[in-house]
């Protein structure tokens, strides 16, 4: 009964979060609080709320911390070099753009942090987007895929929960998983090309001058409009617009209709243009040039600090944004302010790990995540046995998709190792295999990084899960093919 109700609690909470019936915070506390009643436990609901809050607490706290110091390095400059050429490299072809999304996601990720991966990208890219009407949510979902693949870096978490729970070194599991998860990345900037090829279907072949903006269309014959406006976000020039074609930014092209339509809802294009978002204003009064390399200096000393754990994480973040508010802005009032401009991003995010929270204190104080665990372990018939790394991988998909990686590589993946062992399957094996599905984790509902990135690029959580699933879950088999195909897994 437990294995029924956990499955029918999370796909209930997927399906009114999707059809946008209800708001993940408030699904994320109103069905598993109910679920928990359903299950006979009502009177236990506050000792697992607490328990799952205890959990989580670390985590707000670091999230908490990381968008203030990263949103103050944002503010005073610190990564406008790096933007500034990834957007000469975008200039306006949408193809460039999403590819442009794909690699700066992809090497901010290096730090192993998620919500910092989506502030940067989505701050140095959103006012582009919306220059160019593309779509949101090939940014959030790309973004999302990108960071999902380095995710896996020994720093990041999984692989270092999947050597705890499984008692390994780190190094013996990331290491030869390196082959597959270069192809997964390689499979993320297929990805970028393709949704930048239909972008640039839908709204014409666009590139950006030091002066102005041109939209070509591949008709010659059609109609020329005139567009004026600003230049992209983070250019530093004001310009003016051609665009051929009548075809306009909200029209789909046939066969992927119903994509490009939740595509054009979530992009806004009757929105104002900027929508307040003038990150890379060159001019902002936020600037520290002259600071630039103490900014640096810090910023390099942190993440370094947070690779080799000297200190828990929350407390270097916590250590580093007050040092970074001091030394940027040591005015009382410019210090408010600068906590002030954060303060929504800080909200919405700590707030949702307390509501995740309360799903994952249920799901896992009830028992039905053992339950769910261990039925489907039993379902793996015996002639699969020989091949549970493959098993794991595939299983690995849905698994971290539906449940915290806490959950996952401390309460099934040392079930999974346990019944393959029995068929000589090395835990190692196991543990590579788990990485599989982190492409698809960083899109889940129970990551709390994944709020920033919508709530940043003002994109619906459902328009997010039913663009990006699909993609992401192709990510996660392209790594799991090319680990079987090395002999990985």
């Amino acid at each position: 009964m437990l294995t029924i109700l956990g499955f029918v609690m999370i796909a209930a909470f997927l399906v009114l979060i999707m059809m946008k019936k209800m708001s993940p915070m408030a699904a994320l506390v109103l069905i598993p609080a109910l679920f928990c009643i359903l299950v006979g436990q009502g009177a236990h609901l506050g000792d697992y709320v607490l328990k799952g809050i205890g959990d989580l607490a670390p985590t707000a706290a670091m999230l908490m911390f990381a968008i203030i110091y990263f949103g103050v390095m944002i503010d005073v400059g610190l990564f406008d070099p790096v933007v500034r050429g990834i957007l000469r490299f975008c200039k306006a072809d949408p193809v460039r753009v999403v590819l442009g999304t794909a690699l700066l996601a992809a090497i901010v990720s290096l730090d192993g942090d998620g919500s910092t991966t989506f502030m940067i990208t989505v701050s140095a890219l959103y006012p582009l987007y919306k220059r160019l009407k593309m779509s949101l949510v090939v940014m959030t979902g790309v973004a999302a895929t990108a960071n999902g693949v380095m995710n896996t870096l020994p720093w990041g978490g999984p692989t270092a929960r999947a050597a705890t729970a499984l008692k390994l070194d780190a190094g013996d599991i990331f290491v030869p998983m390196i082959p597959a998860l270069a192809v997964g990345l390689v499979a993320v900037f297929a990805l970028a090309y393709v949704l930048g090829r239909r972008e640039r279907k839908r709204l014409g072949v666009l590139t950006l001058g030091d002066t102005h903006l041109v939209s070509e269309a591949a008709d010659e014959k059609e109609t020329e409009q005139v567009l004026v406006g600003a230049g992209a976000g983070g250019t530093g020039g004001t310009a003016a617009g051609t665009r051929r074609g009548t075809g306009g930014a909200g029209t789909g092209t046939g066969t992927d209709a119903d994509e490009d339509a939740d595509a054009d809802a979530a992009a806004g294009s009757g929105d104002p243009v900027d929508d307040g978002l003038q990150v890379l204003d060159p001019r902002r009064a936020t600037l520290r040039p002259k600071l630039y390399w103490f900014n640096a200096a810090l910023t390099a000393a942190l993440l370094t600090l947070l690779i080799l754990q000297v200190m828990p994480i929350p407390v270097l973040f916590l250590l580093g944004a007050a040092l970074a508010l001091t030394v940027n802005f040591p005015h009382m009032a410019d210090q408010k302010a600068r906590v002030a401009a954060h303060a929504e991003n800080v909200l919405n995010v700590s707030g949702m790990v307390f509501a995740a929270a309360v799903f994952t204190g249920v799901l896992t104080g009830t028992g039905m995540v053992e339950h769910m665990a261990r039925w489907l372990v039993s379902g793996i018939p015996d002639a699969l046995g020989p091949h549970m790394g493959l098993v794991t991988g595939v299983l690995s998909i849905p698994l971290t998709y539906f449940m915290s990686n806490d959950g996952f590589y401390f309460g099934i993946v040392p079930i999974l190792a346990e019944a393959g062992a029995a068929h000589g399957v090395t835990p190692v094996e196991i543990a590579r295999a788990s990485l599989v599905g982190q492409a698809l984790h960083m899109s889940s509902p129970l990551v709390p990084a994944v709020y920033v990135l919508v709530g940043m690029a003002k994109v619906e959580f459902g328009d997010h899960t039913r663009f990006t699933v699909k993609w992401a879950a192709l990510t996660s088999l392209v790594v799991l093919g090319a680990g079987v195909l090395f002999g990985i897994l």
